[in-house]
């Protein structure tokens, strides 16, 4: 069933029950990767507050929560310019650090999450997202977790939004073209 936000059409591509299972297989190989260390999750606003809630949700063990807020999207354009807009309030020496982004297309919001960390000295930094697109990805910081690899369309939906609009959507939408 196609969903119109504001002057968009948009057709089904990503279910709640499949976002549902690839977040659990995640947090489970999260929790098998740190062999009983305590991540400090550190969710990327705004796009990332739905991805962020279930992955924590389903990760059985111990943690840390904390947000950072950047921006560099107006529209369903990059400005190729990030902007960090709230800073990280937590300490992360010696901590291992996972990024949890909602959509990595770019990169340009990672280099700049990764300049802030390098000057905070984590144990180490390992970066979580929903969706990658490995088409628009022009950057070599590795991924450690991807629940999705799209085609380089404009998605919305399950936190991610058009003009503030759809963030709500429990699904992920496509653009229909």
């Amino acid at each position: 069933m196609e969903i119109q936000v504001l002057d968009k059409t948009f057709v089904p591509f990503i279910s709640a029950e499949r976002i549902q299972t690839r977040l659990k297989e995640i947090a489970a190989q999260i929790k098998a990767d740190l062999n009983g260390e305590v991540p400090l999750f550190i969710g990327v606003l705004n796009g990332s507050f739905m991805v962020f809630s279930d992955l924590v949700k389903h990760y059985d063990g111990d943690c840390e929560m904390s947000f950072v807020k950047m921006a560099s999207y107006i529209g369903t354009q990059s400005t190729n310019q990030v902007n960090q807009l709230i800073g990280l309030d937590i300490d992360v020496t010696d901590r291992t650090v996972i990024i949890i982004e909602d959509i990595v297309d770019t990169g340009n919001t990672l280099v700049a999450l990764k300049h802030l960390f390098d000057q905070q000295r984590p144990k180490q930094v390992k970066i979580c997202t929903l969706c990658l697109k490995p088409e628009a990805y022009t950057k070599d910081i590795p991924l450690d977790y991807v629940a999705f690899e799209i085609e380089n369309k404009f998605i919305v939906g399950y936190g991610m939004d058009y003009d503030k609009f759809g963030r709500n959507i429990p699904e992920i939408y496509q653009i229909k073209e």
